[in-house]
């Protein structure tokens, strides 16, 4: 399936900020979502000094079927990984920053302690920067997330990514339950995270099931939403079974909003990280007034 005029998007690393970002996370030896996952709007971020830092390496060791992040045995965790981060963020002058891993189900409490562990060295740098934080589910440990929000993220992002229907396909090795309730017990925790959940279109979900899976994210207390494009990464992942018109995303983001949802971006190349900050200053204004 051919892609639609309005999915081209030229990708290249040639912004002197961007190429001054690209030096320093190699630098430190750190990896971004934004290179793992090809991201389409790496140039873009990059070129604005921004970056989604990648924890615990750049091997998951689960196969879901979208992804392009690399499949395999992961290399032991990087003790030191956590101040490499907060120097780079100091580095890079960011005001806002985001913080996700590949999913580590090999490690006891799945890689929260580093999370942990990351924000409270940010934190160190300087406490007016805000935090979010792109977690995997932990296999439902509760406790494993609350390792995480006891060093009060700003922002607890954790995607759906898809309908309950395909998640046999798409995410064979997660659970759309388990994962609303990562959402659900953080707010439990602490009403004033604000939370957040990424979901794709184009792998065969319905009108219907979308309006459902917004309803079911904001009875658990979901605050932000983003919608994009599905990408085929290479011939191994799931095939594309549809290209969404930008007039169609535009349905999808009224019908988030019809569900409950606080704020919504929605389009073809909308990412979970993709103006992050832009979600917070938004909500964050809501619940001023």
């Amino acid at each position: 399936m051919a892609k639609p005029a309005w999915l081209r998007k030229r990708i290249s690393i040639d912004n002197i900020n961007a190429i001054k970002v690209e030096h320093i996370l190699k630098d430190g030896a750190l990896h971004t979502v934004c290179e793992s996952a090809i991201c389409p709007n790496i140039s873009e971020c990059f070129a604005q000094g921004t970056a989604t830092f990648l924890i615990l390496g750049d091997i998951c060791t689960r196969n879901c079927g979208f992804c392009a992040i690399k499949k395999g045995k992961p290399n032991p965790i990087d003790p030191e990984e956590p101040k490499k981060v907060a120097k780079a963020v100091e580095l890079l002058g960011l005001k806002y920053v985001v913080i996700t891993s590949v999913t580590r189900d090999d490690l006891p409490k799945g890689g929260a302690e580093e999370f942990k562990e990351t924000i409270l060295e940010i934190r160190k740098i300087n406490k007016e920067i805000k935090i979010e934080v792109l977690i995997p589910d932990f296999k439902g440990d509760k406790n494993a997330l609350i390792e995480v929000l006891s060093a009060s993220p700003d922002v607890l992002n954790h995607n759906i990514e898809t309908v309950p229907s395909l998640y046999p396909i798409v995410r064979p090795m997660a659970d759309f339950e388990r994962s609303l309730n990562i959402l659900y017990w953080t707010k439990e925790y602490d009403s004033s995270i604000i939370t957040k959940s990424g979901i794709m279109v184009g792998l065969g979900e319905t009108k219907e099931e979308l309006y459902n899976t917004f309803k079911m994210l904001t009875n658990a207390g979901c605050d932000i939403i983003t919608i994009g494009q599905y990408l085929q990464p290479t011939k191994e992942h799931l095939p594309v079974k549809e290209y969404v018109s930008p007039e169609r995303f535009k349905e999808i983001e009224e019908l988030a909003y019809e569900a409950g949802l606080k704020y919504v971006v929605s389009g073809p190349f909308v990412r979970s990280s993709y103006f992050a900050h832009k979600g917070y200053e938004k909500i964050s204004e809501v619940k001023s007034k």
